[in-house]
């Protein structure tokens, strides 16, 4: 049956159908969104709760801890962790891949709902959950800054305008503010003031609270007329609550100023924005799930003119952060490279056959098949990213594959002096199952990725899918166009024809090198022993480079853009905090390499931490990676006493879900028990600090924060009518920046802000002089029942799993790979000798990493057996496949040698270069048994004579295919500009393979041939079967 017969007959039909894909792939190709990587959905919900004063241990004991045992049981969470702090629990719930976050949503609230009655009585609201991705960066960061307005009022600005506007561009998902908070009016009572007029805190917040009211009052109204009733309830700055009358005495009014200062602030003191060199409030800015970045950031840009119009002229509104010029550039690259991969792969067809004609057929059919790919993209909601254009580049050295193997086909029978109709007939015709064996096996690489679960599928789906799809659109052109256009266009060979220079010279070297093969070839015939132990040395050698090389999860990016986490000793004050950060922010500012910086202190991270988004120039102006920039700055950035900085390349792929982690590693450990927990952390601790394999060790470094502890005699307050919960009441209105009346405007909602005068906070001698009122109406001094002391404890607690866990973060030495760097970890942590009741493990990267290389070996593996299961049912036979697979193990040592010279790290992607390998180079062995077992049937040639005439006659469309392979690959492993470290590995890996596997199999495939065909002509005589070859036909 000839499949092409049709097509070759009805070249209008053929070539209507052609320009249909095109049109359509063209179509397609404007509506795909643009991404850095593939969209990974970690479907991701945190839970956000807040009792404001409370420690972090009541935080965790009474708040994190209900919530979690309700959201424990919920199914199909794969990690549940929770971060404490003063005043704040938030948890990060991560369900399996495959979990619909939209009904994991319902059952969080659910979870929320439940636990209600066993969470604290003074929430001011309950818990609210949110749908994250915890692996989707910032897009955009915007600064406002200005020179009149203070920090509040630009929040403000920010929280009531842009906040809303920005989130209507078509595109935008989140948009956090950062840097400040709302402006409030801050009511500062001065301790010594109250205790003279005998005044407690809460007669102050019930006073205020009374006095700034807005609820409805309702209308009046008469037979025709009909009034709205408003009254001047509400005080809305710190000017109206000054003359606010606390109470009479002894006649007297005495008002809310003469007990404190009331100014207009900020909810929230302890926190502060920068952009370079200015106070900023920071807009960061997220995009939707499957929006198109460029598209997006284009509309923001396109938004900003009207922005700068509807607020105030002394605000400036810069773009702090971009990134779609660096995603945009390493687009472009990739989009250069695939056309560079094209025009080469074209050029070897025209360098082998010597006619342009000829090389125009693949040039038709190359776009086609890569074009056309690109609506299927299109239909599953694929976008144009890294990986899906690294298939497509990759794409073209095999695409092209096809249409080699039947051009060369239908050129050798012309050469032997056919017509071009007739060799098209039947050259298409004898190719036709060769065609359908390569394709269909080099598809069942791919497809076996989709099985492999977890994040690499989640990572490859893309590639894997539409290289599949642009292979199986080739298979179809190869039998239909390219055909059809081989015998329209190609000529006869005539006897007055005359080479030209260029056929004469590539014949007489392709005569030359056919020659030396052949020669080689029957050596190696002879020598057959010396060819098998080859083939045995190699699958050793597999074994050892791959044991050997160096491994790492992902190549490390250069997105042009670092990550800074500046950590403060605990316990220190925010006032201390801040010009430590401000040592740091002048020195990574005056890096060279460095274009400007952004980020905050205190907020939820807590007061003495502090982040920042650095950019960096771009790549050709600082002409060193984002990696040496930090080894400089680990230099160049001063010693600061009490603080530590660390800075990490940002990158498009985020592994793990902590808050406020300043490393891609982390080691966690785990434990029931709190003080086994905090006993074991600083042996491990140094541990790994004396490892040279680490750097920029991130651990909690004392024991506990020092705090004040109230110790209230029971019997003593209960004889004077206080209880403990008119205790804690008293503490939250004098230290917690108590939030105690709501203040509406039309815009937004703001609040009143109560607490003793800082001035008092700094000194626990200040608890003497807290006095509170009792049922009764007699006010108690705290000092009359109570004393304090000094103490050490944790101003922050974490949970995973309801276990207590503390996080190591760390980065890797210059050199080190993340494989040695696990192995040196493994090492130290047994020399330490953890006790049962406390667990250690690999967080993060790491985390990701050590769970990946545990599976590499068996998706190599089910990759193999689903190739071998292919070519079985293909050619009805258990031995032929063994014999196509015996080409791998020398591809393998190509590729890991590969990488070794070029010092590259062995990664997911070298992983998905392997994985080619086994779709490319089974490709020439198919070409060789394909035509052998044509020849032993049709000819009734010997295996050894039929094996040997099939090496020499599919010599040069095997030469063609590989180049063409090694050409298409060969721009990704000479890529040097943005986004080259994703390109690398994958072009090194398949560039070192081929030509490794190009020069063994040639000689050791046909040896394989005559082996397994002895073997299986002895197993069939002991069976009684028949071994014609005849019997042997393909399906």
């Amino acid at each position: 049956m000839n499949l092409s017969a049709p097509f070759i007959r009805r070249p209008v039909a053929t070539l209507l159908l052609s320009l249909a894909i095109l049109l359509l792939g063209g179509v397609s190709f404007g509506l795909l969104p643009v991404a850095p990587l593939p969209q990974m959905d970690f479907p991701t919900i945190t839970v956000q709760a807040s009792l404001p004063g409370a420690s972090p241990q009541i935080m965790a004991s009474s708040v994190a801890t209900p919530l979690e045992r309700s959201l424990g049981t919920i199914a199909g969470i794969s990690q549940m962790n929770s971060r404490s702090s003063q005043g704040s629990t938030r948890i990060m719930i991560q369900f399996d891949l495959d979990r619909d976050i939209n009904a994991a949503a319902r059952e969080v609230q659910a979870a929320i709902n439940a636990s209600r009655e066993l969470l604290p009585s003074g929430m001011r609201s309950m818990p609210t959950y949110a749908k994250v991705n915890p692996s989707q960066a910032p897009i955009m960061v915007l600064s406002l800054t200005s020179e009149v307005l203070d920090k509040g009022q630009l929040y403000d600005v920010a929280s009531t305008i842009l906040a809303q506007k920005l989130a209507q561009v078509s595109g935008v998902g989140e948009v956090q503010i950062g840097g400040s908070s709302l402006p409030a009016v801050r009511v500062a009572l001065e301790p010594r003031l109250l205790d003279q007029y005998g005044i407690a805190l809460d007669e102050v917040r019930q006073s205020i609270s009374a006095a700034n009211a807005k609820r409805p009052k309702g209308a009046v109204e008469d037979a025709e007329r009909h009034w709205q009733v408003q009254a001047s309830d509400q005080l809305e700055k710190a000017a109206d609550y000054l003359p606010l009358i606390i109470r009479y005495q002894d006649g007297a009014a005495v008002r809310l100023g003469d007990v404190a200062t009331v100014t207009d602030g900020v909810e929230d003191r302890y926190n502060s924005g920068f952009f370079n060199d200015e106070q900023a409030v920071l807009l960061v800015i997220n995009r939707q799930t499957g929006a198109n970045i460029i598209e997006t950031i284009a509309g923001i840009r396109e938004q900003l003119p009207a922005l700068r119009a509807v607020i105030p002229a002394s605000i400036e509104l810069q773009v702090a952060m971009d990134r779609s010029p660096v995603i945009t550039a390493t687009l472009h690259e990739a989009e250069q490279t695939l056309l560079i991969a094209v025009v080469l792969v074209i050029l070897v067809v025209f360098a082998f056959l010597g006619r342009w004609r000829a090389a125009l057929i693949p040039a038709l059919a190359v776009p086609v098949s890569l074009v056309g790919t690109f609506a299927v993209m299109y239909l599953l909601d694929f976008s144009l990213n890294n990986l899906s254009l690294m298939a497509l580049i990759i794409a073209t050295g095999l695409v092209v594959d096809d249409a080699i193997v039947v051009l060369e086909n239908i050129s050798r029978h012309i050469e032997a002096g056919e017509t071009p109709m007739a060799a098209a007939f039947k050259g298409a015709r004898e190719v036709g199952f060769t065609l359908l064996a390569m394709n269909l096996s080099l598809v069942a690489v791919f497809i076996s990725i989709l099985f492999m679960g977890g994040i690499v599928e989640r990572l490859f789906r893309e590639f894997s899918i539409t290289l599949a799809v642009a292979i199986v659109i080739s298979l179809l052109v190869s039998l239909t166009l390219t055909p059809m256009l081989c015998a329209r266009w190609l000529k006869a060979e005539t006897s007055e024809h005359r080479p030209s220079a260029m056929q004469r010279w590539g014949g007489a070297v392709q005569t030359r090198v056919l020659a030396f093969y052949a020669r080689g070839l029957d050596w190696a015939l002879k020598h057959s022993l010396l060819m098998l132990f080859s083939l045995l040395a190699t699958i050793a050698l597999n074994i050892f480079l791959f044991v050997s090389v160096p491994k790492t999860f992902m190549p490390q990016q250069d997105t042009g853009q670092l990550i800074g986490f500046i950590r403060g000793d605990d316990g220190l004050s925010f006032q201390v905090m801040q010009p430590k950060m401000e040592i740091y922010r002048r020195a990574v500012l005056a890096d060279p390499a460095v274009d400007s910086v952004a980020g905050f202190i205190g907020g939820s991270g807590g007061i003495n931490n502090a982040f920042m988004i650095v950019r960096l120039k771009p790549v050709t102006e600082r002409k060193i990676s984002s990696q040496a920039v930090i080894s400089r700055l680990r230099e160049t950035v001063p010693k600061v006493p009490g603080g530590r900085m660390f800075l990490m390349p940002d990158q498009d792929l985020q592994i793990g879900g902590r808050e406020g982690r300043s490393s891609e590693n982390e080691y966690m450990l785990l434990s029931g028990d709190l003080d086994a927990l905090r006993k074991w952390l600083p042996p491990v601790r140094e541990a790994l600090r004396a490892l040279p394999e680490l750097t920029d060790i991130d651990a909690k470094e004392v024991e506990g924060t020092q705090q004040i502890r109230l110790v209230v005699d029971r019997d003593v307050a209960k004889r004077l009518g206080v209880d403990m919960n008119m205790i804690t009441a008293v503490l939250n209105n004098a230290f917690s920046q108590r939030q105690i009346s709501t203040i509406y405007d039309s815009l937004n909602q703001y609040s009143v802000v109560m607490e003793i005068n800082p001035q008092f906070a700094q000194y626990p001698e200040t608890l003497d002089q807290i006095q509170l009122i009792t049922a009764e109406g007699a006010r108690v001094p705290l000092s009359s029942f109570a004393r304090w002391e000094r103490s050490l404890e944790e101003d922050r607690v974490s949970h995973q799993g309801q276990f207590a866990v503390e996080n190591i973060g760390f980065a890797l030495a210059e050199g080190v790979s993340l494989d040695q760097a696990t192995q040196a970890i493994n090492n130290a942590i047994a020399r330490v000798g953890l006790p049962t009741e406390v667990q250690g493990m690999l967080g993060g990267t790491g985390g990701a990493f050590q769970q990946t290389q545990q599976n590499q070996p068996w998706m190599i593996l089910l990759a193999l057996v689903v190739v071998y299961i292919v070519l079985g049912v293909l050619y009805e036979s258990y031995i032929h496949p063994l014999t196509i697979l015996s080409t791998l193990p020398s591809a393998g040592v190509g590729a890991l040698l590969a990488l070794q010279l070029m010092s590259i790290e062995f990664s997911l992607i070298s992983l998905l270069g392997l994985f080619l390998l086994i779709g490319i180079v089974k490709k020439n062995a198919i070409l060789m048994i394909d035509l052998a077992l044509q020849l032993e049937r049709q000819q009734h040639l010997s295996p050894q004579e039929s094996i040997r005439q099939a090496c020499l006659l599919r010599f040069r469309p095997i030469m063609m295919t590989t180049l063409a392979a090694i050409l298409g690959a060969l721009p990704l492993m000479f890529s040097s500009a943005e986004g080259a470290e994703m390109r690398q590995p994958l072009g090194i890996t398949i560039v070192g393979g081929l030509v490794l596997s190009q020069l063994l199999t040639l000689y050791t495939t046909p040896v394989i041939y005559l082996y397994f065909d002895r073997l299986r002509h002895r197993v069939n005589r002991w069976r009684g079967v028949r071994t014609d070859a005849a019997l042997e036909t393909p399906l």
